[in-house]
């Protein structure tokens, strides 16, 4: 694969939120955020970007200094057809996934072997916190990758100011109410003991 070669970003958590995911390719800092992102080295937006469903759970962990010391989105490694993490797939280069990799995993300097993450359990970076690619098929003649955590973690809460951001993006692109929206997430680990619908639903609404 070439750098210039475009794959599909499948992102989900905070990223559904275009703004949020600009950030990433032009820099800036994401409203609600506490960082600022440099951004990648070609600026160019996404070519694309579709609703997109990853069969897999999300689940929210850790403690980001960037959102409130609260958890974030990951997703389970045990794929399965019968989960629906909500997602989105951003038309990027190759080498832009690669630096929006980096910048989730504090701007330290990575490689990827995308034709060994095709074919393999592919952790490139152990210990990191996104750092295992998943590989989750193809759409449009287009690869499509994501990364997520090499285990799966114990789960944390999530601050309020992170789920508005995904709420905001899942808003964006799906049709679901403010209700389907506070389900889903009170269906997901971190977040189910930790909020109540009446709590989750004020969220949607906002």
């Amino acid at each position: 694969m070439q750098d210039g070669e475009l794959i599909w970003y499948g992102a989900y958590g905070s990223n559904l939120n275009e703004e949020r995911f600009h950030c990433y390719i032009r820099g800036g800092r994401p409203n609600g955020a506490a960082r600022e992102y440099p951004g990648c080295t070609d600026p160019t937006l996404p070519r694309e970007s579709q609703a997109f469903y990853i069969p897999s759970e999300l689940y929210f962990a850790k403690s980001s200094a960037t959102w409130e010391n609260s958890g974030v989105a990951f997703i389970s490694n045990d794929l399965n057809n019968t989960k629906r993490t909500w997602g989105r797939m951003y038309l990027i280069t190759q080498q832009q996934f690669i630096e929006v990799v980096k910048q989730e995993n504090s701007g330290k300097e990575i490689e990827i072997d995308f034709k060994r993450a095709m074919t393999d359990n592919y952790i490139f970076k152990p210990g990191s916190w996104y750092g295992k690619i998943v590989f989750l098929g193809k759409h449009n003649d287009h690869l499509i990758f994501t990364f997520t955590n090499e285990l799966n973690l114990a789960c944390t809460k999530p601050g309020s100011k992170y789920l508005k951001i995904i709420v905001a993006g899942i808003k964006e692109f799906f049709p679901y109410s403010n209700l389907e929206i506070a389900e889903y997430l009170f269906s997901t680990d971190g977040i189910k003991g930790n909020y109540t619908m009446d709590e989750l639903l004020s969220i949607a609404s906002e």
